[in-house]
């Protein structure tokens, strides 16, 4: 392996702009080779960025020898054919989320990594916030016992990307679940340890998408009559350790928000903490004192998009795992896809992670 690792961008618009600094940022990469299917956008994207190796098929970026990692952007009904066909050619992928919009696919994704020996991580950039990170470390203290409840949310009021790349089923694969649900739930269950998802009641329906005169705040476009995807999902989750979780997400809820409202409770036999405000608050059972205290803060060293990718080329460097396992993505779009199968059988369903 080349001692700078080699990084070929899919999709250059969008989600990967967000990328390039960490990519700029890398002691381990550099970026050197970029593919989209707008070849406008895709040459000034190069020339912006210094890219000489451009190409609207992305199957040459896979046959290029000298591309040690492959940066998947693309919308999500095209990730895991590409991240198979990307680790089939010898290459290390990190791919936007969702990893992929169904278990199965992510299945034949871990499937080809394995047989590939090369890594592959899903982009969930919450997980490097700060905040996110010192939670994560005050949890595992142990501070909060045994977790055995937690309250999951994202949610926008008119706050949508009226694009075929989110709104159309065949590009994206739904709606507000796998779009933002996913960041919510990844982070739930990364603070709660993972747990092994065992069955969800859920709905996902579009009581607001068709109303006419439907707009993205964001942006002021209309929602177009072509949306087939929901734009509202609620979720009751049980876990085989006794957990329980409760998911809500939406692109137009009438909710009190500007901009998006993410938050997450988690509840333990120890204590209860609350993201992103980093708050913990605990009981003294011997002297009845209940307390609330909040983690002291640094500034985030990079932005987490950046960092995700900074993080990704050092464990392909140093040979550590990868920073968001496959496995983990797993878990999060069986309960996510558990939420659509429960909405068409209008019954709990029983999911399988592995």
């Amino acid at each position: 392996m080349a001692t700078t690792l080699k990084v070929g961008v899919i999709g250059v618009g969008g989600i990967a702009r967000t990328h390039m600094p960490g990519w700029a940022a890398s002691e381990h990469a550099e970026v050197v080779a970029g593919s989209d299917i707008n070849p406008l956008a895709l040459e000034e994207w190069g020339r912006m960025h210094g890219v000489a190796k451009l190409s609207t098929d992305p199957a040459d970026l896979f046959r290029d020898p000298d591309i040690d990692i492959i940066d998947i952007c693309t919308p999500n009904m095209y990730h895991a054919p590409q991240a198979i066909a990307a680790l089939e050619a010898g290459k290390h992928v990190i791919c936007e989320k969702p990893l992929a919009p169904t278990p199965r696919d992510i299945r034949k994704m871990i499937e080809a990594r394995d047989q590939s020996g090369k890594k592959l991580m899903t982009a969930q950039h919450f997980r490097f916030k700060g905040n996110s990170q010192a939670m994560k470390r005050e949890i595992g203290r142990g501070v909060l016992g045994d977790i055995y409840h937690a309250r999951s949310w994202m949610l926008r009021r008119n706050g949508f990307h009226h694009t075929p790349s989110f709104v159309l089923k065949q590009h994206s694969g739904g709606g507000p679940t796998i779009d933002i649900g996913v960041h919510v739930l990844d982070l739930t269950l990364w603070l709660m340890g993972n747990p092994t998802p065992a069955a969800v009641s859920g709905v996902a329906i579009a009581p607001l998408a068709h109303l006419e005169g439907q707009f993205a705040a964001w942006h002021n476009q209309l929602a177009p009559k072509e949306w087939d995807v929901e734009d509202f999902a609620a979720a009751f989750v049980r876990f085989d350790n006794g957990a329980t979780l409760v998911l809500e997400v939406s692109w137009l809820l009438h909710h009190d928000v500007e901009g998006e409202d993410m938050q997450m409770w988690l509840y333990g036999t120890q204590g209860g903490c609350h993201w992103p405000k980093c708050e913990f608050l605990e009981t003294d059972y011997a002297t009845r004192q209940l307390s609330n205290r909040t983690l002291r803060l640094t500034k985030d060293r990079m932005e987490p998009h950046a960092l995700e990718c900074v993080e990704f080329a050092r464990a392909v460097a140093e040979g550590a795992p990868s920073p968001v396992p496959a496995e983990e993505s797993l878990q999060v779009l069986a309960i996510l896809d558990g939420i659509y199968r429960s909405q068409r059988e209008g019954r709990e369903v029983r999911i399988e992670a592995e």
